[in-house]
């Protein structure tokens, strides 16, 4: 874990210190108006993940920082840290570049696999010219989803 410092002039003054970095790494950023503290944050690109901490008194007054941050980030955390993420089909993690790639999938989840296909269309194939996946018979028993249902019929 690496812990990085600057004030909110220096930040808003260098480009490079807003830089997307993967890993356990946070950049704290000192500054001295709620201004200057909405001012980086439209300067934000797209993220991840947002995290504000705070007490229940100071989040009444951050109504403006939060719908900033709406809009650049895929996951909003309160007083808690980002955690991974499972790839489940409840689990979707969009947002802004770079949170996802393409905007009509999401970067985790079981939709993330979406990010690397390239559908084909079979049409009017004969059944046994078709691969066993898309046979109607199913003769692997994998699951499907048909007419926006799953199924392994």
């Amino acid at each position: 874990m690496v812990l990085f410092v600057t004030d909110a002039d220096s930040f808003l003054a260098d480009h490079m210190l807003s830089a997307e970095v993967f890993g356990p790494a946070t950049l704290l950023i000192k500054y001295s108006s709620n201004d200057q503290l909405l001012k980086i944050a439209r300067g934000l690109e797209g993220q991840l993940t947002a995290t504000i901490q705070a007490s229940e008194a100071e989040l009444r007054n951050c109504a403006d920082l939060i719908a900033i941050l709406e809009a650049k980030a895929g996951r909003l955390v309160c007083n808690g840290f980002p955690t991974g993420v499972e790839v489940g089909d409840a689990m979707v993690h969009g947002g802004p570049f770079p949170a996802t790639s393409d905007g009509r999938s999401t970067s985790v989840g079981t939709r993330a696999a979406l990010r690397f296909v390239r559908p084909v269309c079979y049409q009017d194939f004969a059944e046994a010219a078709l691969l066993d996946e898309l046979k109607d018979a199913n003769p692997l028993g994998i699951w499907r989803m048909i007419d926006g249902e799953r199924t392994r019929n």
